[in-house]
């Protein structure tokens, strides 16, 4: 995934692997950083997602295409008459 230019995953990986090699870090410090790793991985993944390919309703999708509504009203209601004697016309 590339935001702004960067590639998240390749950044991930390079961090990890610098991680590794180094040999000065305690056991604490590497667990915590591949802790915040993969939390960046997750918020990174999820900047992907919207109401069409998650469980996000629609209402709540900031980058979702709202349908525009012709104006006007009901036609059908408008076209409808009610007739006070049927009888009268043929």
């Amino acid at each position: 995934m590339t935001v702004e230019n960067i590639n998240i995953e390749a950044s991930i990986l390079t961090a990890k692997e610098l991680i590794a090699k180094e040999k000065n870090l305690s056991p604490a410090l590497k667990v915590a950083l591949d802790v915040l790793l993969l939390l960046v991985t997750i918020l990174a993944n999820r900047l992907g997602l919207n109401s069409k390919n998650s469980s996000k309703p629609p209402s709540t999708d900031p980058n979702r295409k709202k349908k525009l509504k012709k104006p006007g009203g009901n036609y059908s209601a408008l076209c409808s008459f009610t007739f006070i004697n049927s009888g009268d016309f043929p």
